[in-house]
């Protein structure tokens, strides 16, 4: 307190500190920030919901469609921030009204949004699928969702922490929207179990 009377507050976020803000960027310097105030205070840290997710897909913001680089980090940050399907959805709209319809692969990076958004609420930590067969970390099914897994696929595999089941895109639906829907027929979102 006595070094902020004597030196004032200064320019936290000019350059008049010791150090550029745009030099590691406001997200993580909010962070960072967060971080150090939180070992200060003894407060939990607040980690995001991390889900990994490896397919063998084409899912990106083309330049052609956002051609800016920073505006194109800022739509991947956005998205990367979204947990519900309602949040990809929101994300949809924006990308339409601003740059219009998204191409290919734009949409299929919406389609891995909103499996990482199914993903967080089942709780699901890693998909990767290798060889047409899905691996899904985390995912502790009960003994109704096993056998409701096996009438639809006799030859997925219930493992301690581990579903692997056999996956496939087609021409209309892609490899995480094949996903999405083998995930909602095992565990239906309360939304659609309530409506049942």
């Amino acid at each position: 307190m006595r070094d902020l009377e004597i030196r004032g507050a200064g320019s936290l976020l000019g350059a008049e500190q010791s150090g550029h803000i745009a030099a590691v960027g406001f997200d993580l310097y909010v962070e960072m920030v967060t971080e150090a105030v939180g070992e200060l205070t003894d407060a939990p840290p607040v980690h995001a919901d991390v889900v990994q997710i490896d397919l063998p897909v084409t899912a990106h913001l083309p330049r052609d469609y956002i051609a800016r680089d920073d505006v194109r980090m800022e739509a991947y940050r956005k998205l990367a921030a979204v947990t519900s399907s309602a949040d990809v959805e929101d994300v949809l709209a924006e990308w339409t009204d601003r740059y219009g319809p998204p191409p290919p692969p734009a949409q299929m990076l919406l389609d891995v949004a909103r499996l990482r958004a199914e993903c967080l609420r089942l709780d699901i930590r890693a998909v990767s699928v290798q060889k047409g067969r899905a691996r899904l970390d985390g995912w502790e099914l009960r003994k109704s969702q096993e056998a409701r897994l096996k009438r639809l696929s006799d030859r997925s595999q219930v493992l301690p922490g581990v579903v692997i089941v056999p996956v496939a895109a087609t021409s209309e639906v892609s490899l995480p929207q094949a996903l999405l829907r083998l995930l909602s027929e095992i565990s239906p979102p309360e939304s659609v179990r309530s409506t049942a």
